[in-house]
């Protein structure tokens, strides 16, 4: 933990030091979306997707910290009648609620168009109320917290491409196989994405693609050897409203490699047909302060 304070507070020394001129930035808003789509992954329906990042930003340099969280309708529930009971570790558990909201804590340093960053990915256990899973256990369902680093590389911070590539690589929390003789071993799940986006310059229409594959077997991504996972195509419009911008947008995307609710690494509740589809899409609309 200490070596990680000191490599963030180099990161912002690094930042404050740039010749660039920098200065305190914050992105704030909040998505409501169709459905709950990462990766190539459906996990779920109908969504409301708060976001808040903080930090310095510069010419071509940037720090930045924030939370972003999922709060699906179908994400809650309260029934009668179950009888409570005590699991492995002792925990008393509520079977008549069910909240199951994702947060999630985010770093990322960006120097012309190089990013690194960690995002920790945090998820309540499912089945009681105010009971969030430890990052270094599993609970019933297979769910847990879990922690990746990545790297990428955006060309359009210093040239007028739009492409980019980024990877992801998980460190740490429930992302284990098991060996032949059933012993838990880190999977060290990855995934690798190249896209491109075109924005129409004067009407603030963008067309972007991507592709994301698993370059080895994953529990998180559901593959057991390297597969394309996501193919996605998407468009948005934007309008500046004063100090606000409103993000309307639409994204159709295929997993090659199929999916079904058994081995979603989140097995959140929801239409068990949506998840079995390789071809799922959404809709969402976007503000921005």
């Amino acid at each position: 933990m200490k070596k990680f304070t000191l490599l963030c507070a180099a990161m912002v020394a690094a930042v404050m030091t740039a010749k660039a001129e920098v200065e305190f930035a914050y992105d704030a808003g909040a998505e409501i979306v169709s459905a709950y789509i990462w990766r190539g992954q459906y996990n779920g329906g109908l969504s409301f997707q708060p976001d808040l990042e903080v930090g310095y930003d510069g010419e071509h340099t940037s720090f930045r910290a924030g939370v972003w969280a999922n709060i699906g309708a179908s994400d809650w529930g309260f029934r009668k009648g179950l009888p409570t009971y005590t699991d492995v570790d002792g925990n008393e558990i509520n079977p008549n609620t069910r909240f199951m909201p994702e947060l999630d804590v985010v770093l990322s340093f960006s120097t012309y168009g190089l990013t690194i960053g960690a995002n920790h990915y945090y998820y309540c256990d499912g089945s009681n109320f105010f009971s969030w899973q430890s990052a270094d256990k599993l609970d019933a369902n297979g769910n847990t917290s879990t922690t990746e680093v990545w790297a990428g590389y955006n060309f359009g911070d210093v040239t007028k491409v739009g492409a980019y590539f980024n990877w992801y690589t998980t460190v740490a929390g429930g992302d284990l196989r098991y060996d032949e003789n059933g012993d838990p071993k880190r999977a060290w799940s990855s995934y690798f994405e190249v896209g491109y986006d075109y924005t129409f310059e004067g009407i603030g229409l963008t067309l972007g693609a991507i592709v994301g594959m698993s370059p080895w077997e994953s529990p998180i991504y559901g593959n057991e050897k390297f597969a394309v996972t996501n193919i996605s195509l998407k468009i948005n419009e934007e309008w500046e409203l004063n100090h606000v911008t409103l993000d309307l947008f639409a994204q159709a995307t295929l997993n090659p490699d199929g999916i079904n609710k058994e081995n979603v690494f989140i097995k959140g509740s929801g239409d068990d047909k949506l998840y079995n589809q390789k071809l799922n899409g959404v809709i969402g609309l976007g503000i921005w302060f």
